[in-house]
């Protein structure tokens, strides 16, 4: 039998006093003390359970059909506490009820599970919340629905619809009655499913999405041969991607994502899959191709709101791969990768997309993606020369290599990265000195320009002007993997001037191409042989700077 609230508060016996039982004033006076006072009321004193309600109550029948085709009587039949808000039949009629059980057996039939039919997300959980939600006169608060949707409750209204009736209480929870059917509105993931123009996108970041086991909010049932039977079995989605790039699916979260469509994403593919040709003895390089291709589309089209306020919105988009400021300084890293300037503006990354407000953000939705790989995943890399992770070969020179500090008092101070560099001394006076350096992260099929950056002598001793004035010359050698995994290399003759006087950044390299790509390998890699041609010369090096060419910034 359901009670109302007069009679809930009879029943209550002395709380907050005999007289505040019989008048709706006292109730209000009590109003701080409400939620402990249900809390502390878990009994219901024979109230039945909030099944038992809703398949008693003719009004909520039409609701109580939808509970029951979908297995959630046996739920509101447990023991764990619920909130219902139950649209009555004049909200819900019995075609759109019968509409709804035909849509959950249809999924059911399908293999969808029961958490992921979209008439259990998107209907049943978003008129249950977990616990008990009473209302006062002062209520005014944001609750969570089964399906972690946020709805503003108060004394009268749930998100701004009218509450026929309130606070009827059970052995399990409360029940509510609605005049409406709450609005499902999705999420930035969900979103993108529910849009047949953008399938391609979804179904990529979908492919990595898993469902776990959450036995926290699963309802246990009967332990049979000592294993717990769930009557709600409830699996909680984790992916990959999406903790990589932006929390997109979570209610607790507010991002931006820009969606390209089908069209564009057929065209990026197609753009980007000959930059990660790997070698065939790779292993799974078929796969790391298919992703990687494909992970360089959305990289760099996530946007937190927290790190985006609207003051700054406007001037630049940052990008959750984007490198705090702070660390882009310490890297002495010019080039701002994933950060967008002007992005509403003509040919800003916003421009001209479709505006799709969601839960928790919004999608834009391109017809035209305007976010360019020159701005995320194709950058110039470098390789500071002292770093022993990449000296690979040395030859004809004094081990290991001298590494030199720049004083703060010298003149070169703060013209050479991280102020340091190595001197690569040869073994004898008239010898020759190579030392080979391995560069990663390469590209296949992408055009770049390699350039060694020279310290003069004087950088670290003033008084070592005879260094400077000696001649040094050097060529270089490319090497890579080639198609079957073989270290293949290309020469490069040419003797290159180097300004033994001053910091000297000489291009050893001019628009090459590697066959096979290294991005993410470590044990296939490319690398570039730096020769002296100068016998017994020492070579004093800032570092290496792999770059795309120009050439291929005037194809973008």
């Amino acid at each position: 039998m359901m009670i109302n609230i007069q009679e809930y508060i009879r029943r209550a016996g002395s709380f907050c006093g005999i007289a505040a039982a019989i008048t709706a004033a006292a109730l209000t006076s009590c109003s701080d003390d409400w939620n402990d006072h249900y809390d502390d009321a878990t009994s219901g004193a024979g109230n039945g359970s909030l099944w038992q309600a809703l398949s008693t109550q003719d009004n909520l029948s039409n609701f109580a059909s939808v509970v029951k085709a979908c297995g959630y009587d046996a739920m509101l039949n447990g023991s764990q506490t619920y909130t219902v808000f139950a649209p009555d039949n004049n909200a819900l009629s019995k075609d759109e009820a019968d509409q709804l059980i035909a849509k959950f057996q249809q999924q059911e039939t399908n293999g969808v599970r029961t958490n992921e039919n979209t008439v259990v997300r998107q209907f049943l959980q978003n008129h249950i919340a977990l616990y008990k939600n009473p209302v006062s006169s002062l209520t005014h608060k944001t609750i969570t629905l089964m399906n972690g949707k946020y709805a503003e409750l108060t004394d009268s209204t749930l998100d701004g619809h009218r509450i026929l009736t309130s606070n009827a209480l059970f052995g399990n929870g409360l029940l509510f009655s609605l005049g409406h059917t709450m609005d499902y509105t999705p999420n930035v993931f969900e979103y993108l499913g529910s849009d047949p123009e953008l399938d391609s996108v979804y179904q990529f970041l979908d492919s990595h999405s898993v469902y776990e086991f959450n036995e926290a909010k699963s309802v246990p049932g009967e332990i049979i041969d000592g294993v717990t039977h769930y009557l709600d079995s409830v699996s909680q989605l984790r992916n990959d991607l999406l903790s990589t790039f932006g929390l997109i699916d979570s209610e607790d979260s507010t991002y931006w994502f820009v969606a390209p469509t089908n069209a564009e994403w057929k065209r990026l593919t197609a753009e980007y899959e000959p930059y990660f040709n790997y070698p065939n003895n790779v292993a799974h390089r078929d796969s790391m191709a298919y992703t990687n291709a494909r992970k360089s589309i959305v990289c760099g089209a996530f946007f937190s709101r927290t790190s985006n306020p609207d003051a700054a919105f406007q001037d630049s988009a940052v990008s959750t791969q984007a490198l705090p400021a702070r660390l882009r300084m310490l890297m002495n890293q010019e080039d701002n990768y994933y950060i967008y300037y002007k992005p509403f503006e003509q040919g800003g990354i916003f421009h001209g997309t479709e505006d799709i407000a969601c839960s928790n953000g919004h999608v834009r939705k391109a017809s035209q993606f305007n976010i360019s790989k020159l701005s995320t995943f194709v950058q110039s890399n470098k390789v500071e020369a002292e770093t022993m992770q990449y000296q690979d070969t040395i030859i004809n020179a004094i081990e290991p290599l001298t590494d030199r500090e720049i004083p703060s008092n010298n003149p070169f101070y703060g013209k050479v990265s991280g102020n340091t560099f190595v001197e690569v001394v040869p073994s004898t006076p008239d010898a020759s000195v190579q030392v080979v350096y391995e560069l990663p992260n390469l590209l296949s099929s992408l055009e770049y320009d390699i350039y060694a950056v020279f310290v003069p002598a004087t950088a670290f001793d003033t008084l070592d002007v005879a260094e400077t004035e000696k001649q040094c010359r050097v060529r270089c050698v490319l090497r890579y993997p080639d198609q079957n995994g073989r270290e293949s290399s290309r020469r490069f003759p040419r003797n290159i001037n180097v300004n033994t006087a001053a910091v000297d950044t000489v291009k050893l390299v001019s628009a090459a191409q590697i066959p096979t790509c290294t991005y993410g390998l470590t044990d296939a890699k490319a690398k570039i042989e730096i020769q002296s041609g100068t016998s017994g010369a020492t070579l004093r090096l800032d570092c290496i700077i792999i770059k795309p060419s120009e050439q291929e910034a005037t194809n973008q």
